[in-house]
């Protein structure tokens, strides 16, 4: 089994900024596996002015908890500057857990799989190029199957570095 995070930025220089998140977990007991490449994607909401973001997916192995781990992330979004608040404001740092392990938690604190990251291209396509054989842990389907499921609207507008 692996564990996976994906990341996400709009401000300062977001691929430096995730070289320098993935040097800071490793520091905190996160080994990083495997790195995706960069995509980019439009902003969201369209039309916000905001500059697109910077995307990729790790694949990484801790002996922290789902929970243990997440804090972490969420710690190491702070240190770079994330300022939790406003929905779908730019940002200098977004750390997601997307898979624990095939686990699936859903509590008021967590919730693996990470809810919303089978809807979104600029989670699945860096997702594929570093776990090409990953399953969704609930519904075991192919991540194949899933990006065929997205709209070409959300598709289109993405492209890898």
């Amino acid at each position: 089994m692996s564990i996976y995070i994906a990341l996400g930025a709009n401000l300062s220089n977001p691929a430096q900024t995730f070289r320098r998140a993935m040097a800071e977990l490793e520091g905190r007991g996160v080994k990083v596996l495997s790195l995706s490449g960069l995509w980019q994607s439009p902003a969201w909401p369209a039309g916000s002015g905001q500059p697109d973001y910077i995307n990729a997916c790790a694949r990484i192995k801790t002996r922290l908890s789902a929970r243990g781990l997440l804090a972490i992330l969420h710690d190491v979004e702070a240190q770079f500057g994330r300022a939790r608040g406003a929905l779908n404001a730019a940002r200098t740092l977004d750390l997601d857990l997307l898979d624990y392990n095939g686990e699936n938690i859903d509590a008021a604190d967590i919730t693996i799989p990470h809810p919303r990251m089978l809807d979104r291209a600029f989670v699945l396509f860096p997702l594929q190029e570093i776990a090409p054989q990953w399953r969704d842990p609930i519904e075991s389907r192919s991540i194949e199957d899933w990006l065929a499921r997205l709209p070409l609207r959300d598709v289109a507008p993405l492209t890898k570095l």
